[in-house]
């Protein structure tokens, strides 16, 4: 069996904001105050599992949850809190369906969630925690010394991998890993990395990135099977799918940035690659087969730019389309992102494009855009996740008044 695991990036800090009625029009949920005076999470009073496919809905986040990340399975949405915990909800209203509470405080590592195991994992500041993604039972926990915190997370095959560093963090951490399903140790190893870099592992490997060059280890051991060549300048790591690309950073203060390259997975040398714009990478997202899609600005202001395609399997630029939204994610081979805020007649709506005809597509293969909603707006600062499977449902995140959004895909 296929395992299907993903891994939610960490989320940004954002003020309170207020709920809405579900779409199927059942009542909202009495809320749960938390022993800091923070509201906790809109809790149903028996948690009971809630039946059903993916529908529209909307609810609201806790000032824990909108701390935290959140991610998506085929069959329920899970926030982890900037505490530890993690809150379930139902696909079908976005009611939750069970907790796991915690009293850390800290910065989150990120979520990831392992459908395959029934697995949630979180980590913050020294806590790695693992919940039943079923029942909500806490799984598992791993305890750092306090001098120690998790910084990053990701997970494939059933292992799931954490980084973590002295607190404040310095270039050398420490990289575990511990299979998903009892939190059992397998290996951990001292790597060079440099903060916001991913962890990628997929094929058998797990890659990590110091800011300079990227280095791969066999996900069973452990061990360096590959590093870049030390002539290829990686500053950032783009990862999706199989592929490995290296841009410019994104925090460079310059005006000039290292040419975009993409990597061989098995070797790490360099493939060939399409030239890119002269402009600043500031975030990229790939496809399965193998479409780069990069968010480039200029180095003095990235809140506008444009969306450019390439093809990684052809060496070639596809497409570009303006924009002024950062976020943006891949599925059902369409680029999914936000329309400009600055366009009076379309914003605040999601846009999806075909990834190989692009914007100015027609027939089968055009443009879709959606009705506006509350939380697609710019000035809320949107977030997407994709839920896995075939669900043709999106969930949009409010992150200025934090809250969910369940819609159908455009």
């Amino acid at each position: 069996m296929k395992r299907r695991i993903i891994a939610v990036g960490a989320a940004l800090l954002v003020l309170a904001g207020c709920a809405e009625n579900t779409a199927s029009g059942g009542p909202k949920s009495p809320t749960v105050p938390s022993p800091s005076g923070d509201p906790g999470p809109t809790l149903e009073t028996t948690s009971t599992s809630v039946s059903g496919p993916w529908r529209a809905w909307t609810a609201s986040l806790s000032n824990r949850e909108a701390r935290g990340s959140c991610g998506a399975t085929a069959h329920q949405v899970v926030c982890a809190t900037n505490s530890g915990g993690f809150v379930g909800r139902s696909r079908a209203d976005g009611r939750i369906t069970w907790t796991v509470p915690a009293n850390d405080h800290g910065k989150s590592a990120g979520l990831v969630l392992d459908a395959a195991d029934e697995r949630a994992v979180t980590g913050v500041a020294g806590s790695l925690r693992a919940a039943n993604l079923r029942t909500g039972a806490q799984a598992w926990t791993h305890q750092l010394p306090t001098s120690r915190a998790y910084f990053a997370l990701g997970a494939a095959d059933g292992i799931i991998y954490a980084l973590d560093a002295p607190d404040p963090f310095t270039d050398t951490a420490v990289l575990d890993a511990v299979r998903a399903s009892d939190g059992t140790p397998l290996w951990h190893r001292t790597v060079a990395w440099s903060t916001g870099e991913p962890l990628a592992a997929f094929r058998g490997r797990i890659y990590t990135a110091d800011g300079t060059r990227v280095t791969a280890r066999d996900a069973r051991t452990g061990n360096t099977v590959a590093s870049g060549p030390t002539g290829v300048k990686c500053p950032h790591l783009v990862t999706g799918g199989h592929y490995l690309v290296c841009t410019g950073s994104p925090f460079s203060a310059g005006d000039t940035f290292s040419p975009m390259q993409r990597l061989d997975p098995a070797t790490l040398r360099p493939l060939p690659t399409p030239r890119n714009t002269a402009d600043k990478p500031v975030r990229g997202v790939i496809s399965d087969d193998g479409v780069l899609v990069l968010y480039e600005a200029g180095a003095e202001d990235t809140s506008a730019g444009n969306w450019n395609a390439y093809d990684l399997e052809n060496n070639h630029t596809l497409w570009s389309t303006y924009a002024t939204e950062e976020d943006a994610a891949v599925t059902d081979g369409r680029f999914v992102t936000f329309t400009p805020g600055n366009n009076r007649t379309t914003r605040g709506r999601m846009i999806t494009i075909d990834l190989h005809a692009g914007p100015r597509a027609t027939g089968n293969t055009a443009p879709h855009i959606s009705k506006p909603y509350a939380q697609t707006r710019d000035s809320e600062h949107p977030l997407l996740i994709v839920p896995d499977g075939d669900t043709r449902h999106l969930v949009v995140r409010a992150q200025t008044h934090h809250s969910l959004r369940s819609l159908p895909l455009p």
